[in-house]
């Protein structure tokens, strides 16, 4: 699809995905992030919003047009970096507290699917932030939907549910690293004193 097109999915232009990345955006539990990774990053859209909220972005995908198109995007902010992988076989080195799965696991065969989500529990440091925004329809080239993924999250160790939002669309979540203890990390409420 990107050899006949730079945004084949009109994401820069379509008001549904600028609304789900404002969406994703706003659910994200903490202000400011040092270091996040976004894998299948597209075009880049949602990677120059991320920027704002990151110390550092490193976003990745295994096309390397879609790639080319991230890096021009991206190419004023000097905390992006852009690198083509290809998850969850290439994996990034080091630990992050934002990994943003976008539209991507629904791609994944079972062994996959539990492969990203190992690594990315591995990956993501205590306390850390693991958002999730899956497409809800049936589609051919998917293997799931956003329903099937939520259900399989809830089953994961290391992971506490912190935001669940449900449109017949897309389902969006954030989930929280817990500590070594299985506690979640805690609300924004609780963290600011109002609770």
């Amino acid at each position: 699809m990107y050899g006949q097109a730079d945004d084949p999915w009109h994401l820069a232009e379509r008001w549904y995905e600028q609304r789900k990345y404002d969406l994703t955006l706003a659910a994200l539990p903490l202000p400011r992030y040092r270091r996040a990774f976004e894998p299948a990053c597209s075009v880049g859209e949602l990677t120059r919003r991320l920027a704002v909220r990151c110390d550092e972005v490193l976003a990745a995908d295994r096309v390397a047009s879609a790639v080319e198109t991230t890096r021009r995007r991206t190419a004023a902010l000097p905390q992006v970096t852009v690198a083509r992988l290809t998850v969850p076989g290439e994996w990034p080195a080091g630990t992050f507290d934002l990994i943003v799965l976008s539209e991507v696991l629904y791609y994944f065969d079972d062994r996959e699917f539990d492969l990203v989500l190992e690594r990315s529990v591995a990956a993501l440091e205590p306390g850390g932030t693991l958002a999730t925004v899956h497409w809800n329809h049936p589609v051919r080239e998917h293997l799931s939907t956003g329903d099937d993924i939520a259900a399989r999250l809830a089953g994961v160790s290391g992971l506490a549910l912190l935001a669940d939002h449900r449109e017949d669309d897309f389902v969006l979540q954030i989930h929280g690293r817990t500590d070594r203890d299985g506690r979640p990390p805690a609300t924004p409420a609780v963290r600011e004193g109002l609770v």
